[in-house]
């Protein structure tokens, strides 16, 4: 009896559908899964012919699946899973995969289906199918709304920075405007950028350059976009006050030789990064997720806005007082004009042209350095080169 009452428990709270019928066919129990996938009630099922279930042409050719596999033994889907249609109570039609096991009990043959909805997997496979055949204009598009909605963010800080209720109308439309791209693009753009590598993959038998430049071309677009949608966030958690440091203790050397190996991947053609330590001591006391978000922007601003063939020079020191990160460039420079207000969100010097970026940048490097209690310096002259300093204390 406890046995039964155990098997009883298990088979009413089942998350599939189970569903047993006699040898002709007739449905004898019901799970509560299977009750809800179909829409019935149990009463409404048992005793009837399982097929009630089905749509065609299954609904019409089960009996004689039965009756073949009783004459001749061949197990066309006994034992062996396959996927099915349902047929909802509402007529609706719904994917399942259908596992049926035989079962002697009492001198006769009880058949057991157990059905798993697929509905969420058929619609995820539609869903990237779909992405994938309109993988470009969705990048587009995408590209666009963004491009268009980061413009109107600094019209509008614009318009509202002369007064404090400006302001605080700008502050609530950066953070509908987080809100919306975090929810908005996100999501989209790792199925932009998972379908991108699918077609890469399945495009090198054809050996096609067209189709490897275009997948290039959709690649970097949706790495432009998810670096600009993380300068947002990263702003948005800023403000916000999400953002607290970890002081922990690390090897700086290494620290920095790591970085400069992967930025180094990222640099243009002939463009060299030489890293230099200064100090007899590696060791500092920083948050390194902080530190390193810090040097990796202003190295690949150095990358961005120098040209090909050239050096970037990043060095580190450690003296009695202080802990020093430098990084100096020969790019474009930023005019004086334009530099009174460099650390200001949303602002770029009048000389980047087309080069893409948001403006974020160097406000989120320098209030993550004020965080960790350090402060930037940096000179710069047009055409001749921009460097910056990161200097934290010692004790920080």
């Amino acid at each position: 009896m406890e046995n039964a009452a155990l098997l009883n428990a298990i088979i009413e709270n089942a998350i599939d559908g189970i569903i047993t019928i006699d040898d002709c066919g007739k449905v004898e129990r019901i799970n509560p899964a299977a009750c809800k996938l179909f829409q019935y009630s149990p009463e409404e099922v048992i005793g009837q012919n399982v097929s009630m279930l089905m749509p065609p042409p299954d609904r019409v050719q089960h009996d004689e699946y039965i009756h073949r596999y009783q004459r001749t033994g061949d197990p066309h889907i006994i034992g062996i899973g396959r996927e099915v249609l349902g047929l909802k109570k509402d007529g609706a039609r719904f994917p399942f995969r259908l596992g049926v096991s035989e079962v002697q009990f009492s001198g006769r043959k009880i058949y057991t289906g157990f059905i798993h909805d697929l509905t969420r997997e058929k619609d995820a496979e539609e869903t990237l199918r779909e992405y994938a055949m309109h993988l470009e204009d969705l990048v587009e598009e995408r590209t666009l709304s963004l491009k268009h909605s980061v413009e109107e963010i600094q019209k509008a800080k614009e318009e509202v920075s002369q007064s404090l209720v400006k302001e605080k109308e700008l502050s609530q439309l950066k953070s509908r405007f987080v809100s919306m791209a975090s929810h908005e693009f996100r999501t989209p753009l790792t199925s932009v950028q998972l379908s991108a590598v699918l077609i890469q993959k399945y495009a090198e038998a054809y050996e096609n350059p067209n189709i490897a430049k275009h997948v290039n071309q959709i690649k970097n677009a949706v790495a432009n976009l998810t670096g600009i949608l993380n300068d947002f966030l990263s702003l948005e958690k800023l403000e916000a006050g999400k953002v607290a440091p970890v002081f922990v203790v690390f090897d700086l050397v290494k620290f920095a030789e790591d970085i400069t190996e992967d930025m180094q991947i990222a640099a243009k053609k002939n463009q060299t990064i030489i890293y230099q330590h200064t100090g007899v001591h590696r060791e500092v006391k920083l948050d390194q997720n902080l530190l390193r978000n810090c040097i990796i922007n202003l190295i690949g601003n150095a990358i961005k806005y120098s040209g090909e063939d050239t050096f970037i020079e990043f060095n580190t020191e450690i003296n009695d007082t202080n802990f020093i990160v430098s990084i100096r460039d020969n790019g474009i420079g930023i005019p004086d004009t334009d530099q009174r207000h460099l650390f200001e969100a949303f602002f770029r010097a009048h000389n980047t042209g087309d080069i893409p970026g948001t403006g974020l940048g160097l406000n989120i490097v320098s209030r993550y350095v004020r965080l960790m209690d350090g402060e930037i310096l940096f000179s710069s002259m047009v055409n001749r080169g921009t460097s910056f300093n990161l200097k934290f204390p010692c004790n920080a």
